[in-house]
């Protein structure tokens, strides 16, 4: 197959590609940086306008959207518009080549975020009954302006006029790999400098396995029967303190010191981040690629901490 991936050089595109190669197809990304992309051929692109790079899309069989700015970042006015300019931007364009195309792409699975739903710590949000959030009483303003960006983000991919072309919107949660700069690699060293759980740590994390979300991607591919949101996550989202704590077990740390609220809001101000990214309970389980007959290698946290660790622990 040939395979698209916008916004493909970041982590995430990375795996992606690298995977994805490794069966002898060809991946074609597209970057602002055109830095190398093992696996791939990189094609430049702004993001925002057609151009040059959209004939790669004539007879491609899928389209892989991975482009935004980070999230990673200080919730400043500007900083929250470079967070949805640059989703939408690239979202409808994304839509307008394969709109311009005489054979367009089979499926168009777009990047999204389990954030989108609601903080909660009383169910679990599948894409059936999940609770859209944004209007939670009791959580910092900001929070919803995450969420705000989400709808929107999810919107100009439905919007998109692409009546040939099946469209999958990816609400993923954290992907864990143990590459560095990864979420993995962050927390791994957080653990081994002795901290523990964030605040209270009742917060609910989601999470899926590197080789799950590659392994998702590639399912969702070959099902044309599955269109609309889909929750790309481990079956298994799990209290903070207990995500910390398999953690700790898996690189031999049992002692740990737990970061209060108010010191992870001095740290994460220090370090230009955002606590909402590890404050907010994502309570997210993956219903439609359960009830579609997809399989876990890795369902449970524990036994994906103790693997990523262990090839964390050789690459550093």
């Amino acid at each position: 197959m040939k395979i698209i991936i916008p916004g493909g050089s970041g982590q995430i595109g990375h795996l992606l590609s690298r995977a994805l190669a490794a069966e002898s197809h060809e991946v074609v990304v597209l970057s602002r940086s055109l830095a190398a992309v093992p696996g791939a051929r990189v094609v430049a692109w702004d993001g925002r306008a057609l151009g040059a790079w959209a004939a790669e899309f004539e007879g491609a069989d899928a389209v892989i959207n991975l482009a935004g700015r980070t999230v990673d970042c200080r919730y400043s006015e500007r900083n929250l518009k470079e967070m949805l300019d640059s989703r939408v931007h690239s979202t409808r364009v994304v839509g307008a080549a394969i709109a311009g195309c005489a054979h367009p792409p089979r499926v168009w699975l777009q990047a999204a975020t389990a954030t989108i739903y609601t903080h909660r710590f009383d169910a679990a949000n599948d894409e059936h009954t999940g609770l859209i959030g944004g209007k939670e009483p009791g959580v910092p303003v900001l929070w919803g302006r995450s969420i705000d960006i989400a709808k929107v983000w999810e919107s100009a991919c439905s919007d998109a006029n692409t009546p040939h072309t099946r469209k999958v919107i990816l609400r993923t949660a954290m992907v864990m790999s143990p590459d560095p700069g990864g979420v993995f690699h962050v927390l791994a060293r957080h653990c081994r400098l002795g901290f523990g759980r964030f605040g209270d740590g009742r917060q609910y994390v989601s999470w899926i396995h590197e080789k799950d979300f590659v392994a998702a991607v590639k399912f969702l591919i070959a099902r044309d029967d599955l269109t609309g949101p889909v929750n790309v996550c481990a079956p298994g989202p799990l209290p903070n303190r207990d995500f910390i704590a398999a953690i700790r077990m898996a690189l031999g740390r049992r002692l740990a010191v737990p970061v209060p609220r108010w010191a992870l809001e001095v740290g994460t101000f220090i370090l230009r981040t955002e606590s909402e990214l590890v404050l907010k309970s994502r309570r997210v389980v993956p219903g439609r690629l359960l009830e579609a007959g997809f399989r876990f290698e890795f369902p449970h946290w524990p036994e994906a901490a103790n693997d990523l660790a262990d090839r964390w622990r050789s690459n550093t």
